[in-house]
């Protein structure tokens, strides 16, 4: 776990720590004028698929990866995606964009009315599939990174990618500990609407 406590710079950048990693990638783009973070939007990734730990979520999210690497690369060579950050099995925290920048994490979504929640959220992935329990050490960083977030943003809701794209996406999928998590983060059951 980050013992230290995570500090966000003026930038959206997370001040380099012992378990933090930067990682730009270039799968950004600005938000819409005006517009404010109210929505945080959990996630989770594996490359390839069910398999941890390897250099391939990096690649993904830097358009560094190669499709000859394995068969299901090939199926996603042509993605352009990112996410603001990635929890590591490890606990380990990867940035990818500043979180005052527009990660292109959610795809087709809509969340209280309103389509293209990339405009407005923050994108968490965890490594994992929705096959299988987050590890101990994600929850913590999870928690960790919500509560800065929250510090940071006027956050009024947190929603897995299944809330906001159903029948389009299952993540984080039915392991994840929303019970868990709500009470490490501090979110309360009406920030968590529907789940």
């Amino acid at each position: 776990m980050n013992k230290a406590p995570l500090l966000l710079d003026r930038h959206g950048w997370l001040k380099p720590g012992e378990n933090i990693k930067k990682v730009p990638s270039p799968n950004f783009n600005e938000r819409p004028k005006h517009e404010t973070v109210s929505l945080l939007v959990i996630h989770n990734i594996s490359l390839p698929p069910y398999q941890y730990g390897g250099p391939y979520i990096e690649q993904l999210f830097t358009n560094w990866l190669n499709p000859n690497e394995h068969p299901f690369f090939e199926q996603i060579k042509s993605l352009k995606v990112s996410a603001h950050f990635l929890i590591r099995r490890t606990g380990q925290i990867i940035q990818f964009v500043s979180t005052n920048k527009r990660a292109w994490h959610a795809g087709v979504s809509h969340f209280a009315g309103r389509e293209q929640c990339n405009d407005f959220s923050i994108g968490i992935e965890l490594e994992g599939c929705d096959f299988e329990a987050f590890t101990n050490e994600q929850y913590e960083s999870l928690a960790q990174l919500s509560k800065t977030l929250k510090a940071r943003y006027t956050l009024r809701a947190v929603q897995g990618h299944e809330h906001i794209a159903p029948v389009r996406k299952t993540d984080p999928g039915p392991f994840f500990d929303w019970a868990r998590y709500r009470k490490e983060s501090g979110w309360t059951r009406r920030e968590m609407p529907g789940i």
